[in-house]
């Protein structure tokens, strides 16, 4: 019997429409206890890498800090016919002080369309509130993925 893997993986296509539909990720760095550190975090698709934008003195920043290595996970669905989701791992960049870069990743993540640009600048609030914030750019190392759409109802 072959492996439903590669019967539910999503092609690269479906991947990059799938972050378009989302909106929360599942993040996890490494806490200072060696435990994963999880959090909810809105995000952005630039560059066809994920950003997302926290405080600079954040526990997930500090973990990075430490350790870039991170995984994201987005999902949706409930009965299991309708699961999807993707797992991205990867070392993330700390990125301080690029307040255009800050604001135009909070202006598209609050957007609820995350791979697409902001249609204004950004307002003279936004630029207040960046000023305290880092940006996370996740560098993919590993990306898998499944649709159990695509299984058709047999298990």
């Amino acid at each position: 019997m072959p492996k439903r893997r590669s019967q539910v993986s999503m092609t690269d296509e479906e991947q990059q429409a799938f972050l378009a539909e989302g909106h929360t990720l599942q993040v996890s760095s490494i806490g200072p206890q060696g435990y994963p550190h999880m959090v909810a975090m809105w995000y952005a698709v630039i560059d066809g890498k994920i950003h997302f934008t926290t405080y600079a003195r954040s526990q997930k920043v500090l973990n990075l800090r430490r350790n870039p290595k991170m995984s994201v996970m987005l999902e949706t669905g409930r009965p299991y016919t309708e699961l999807r989701g993707m797992v991205i791992e990867g070392d993330a960049d700390v990125i301080e002080g690029d307040t255009e870069l800050a604001a135009r990743v909070m202006m598209m993540s609050g957007s609820r369309r995350p791979t697409e640009p902001p249609a204004a600048p950004p307002t003279e609030q936004t630029l207040r509130a960046v000023s305290k914030r880092a940006v996370v750019r996740l560098n993919p190392k590993n990306i898998y993925s499944w649709d159990h759409r695509k299984l058709g109802g047999v298990y």
